[in-house]
């Protein structure tokens, strides 16, 4: 059975629907290849994705000795986060509600299943 390291950040402000377009490219594939589509996908969702991917990977090798070249991304979603209420002023007293949607993201790695 393969460990599983994660990493999390938390609090973040994206809304998850923006943090999920970019988690769906990357879900599956090897760290360098999740590394490398991350570094040319033009949204605000991948920097931060990509440090959550890094801290993940760092982990791994620093606390369980895992080699970072047989990591995969096993697992990773974006859970919502409190809702940052906000009010925008209108005419004639009315007052409009703006909701500042935070994300939790959360990316797990493996390692692969060597057949032996």
């Amino acid at each position: 059975m393969a460990r599983e390291v994660k990493a999390t950040a938390k609090y973040v402000r994206i809304a998850p629907r923006k943090v999920r377009v970019v988690m769906d490219l990357i879900r599956g594939k090897s760290v360098s290849d999740a590394l490398a589509i991350l570094k040319f996908t033009p949204k605000r969702g991948a920097v931060l994705v990509t440090k959550v991917l890094n801290s993940a990977v760092a982990n791994a090798e620093n606390n369980f000795d895992m080699d970072a070249e047989d990591l995969y991304v096993s697992k990773c979603y974006a859970d919502q986060g409190p809702t940052l209420k906000r009010i925008h002023p209108r005419s004639r007293g009315q007052a409009f509600s703006i909701l500042k949607h935070t994300s939790h993201i959360t990316v797990t790695v493996s390692e692969r299943e060597t057949e032996e």
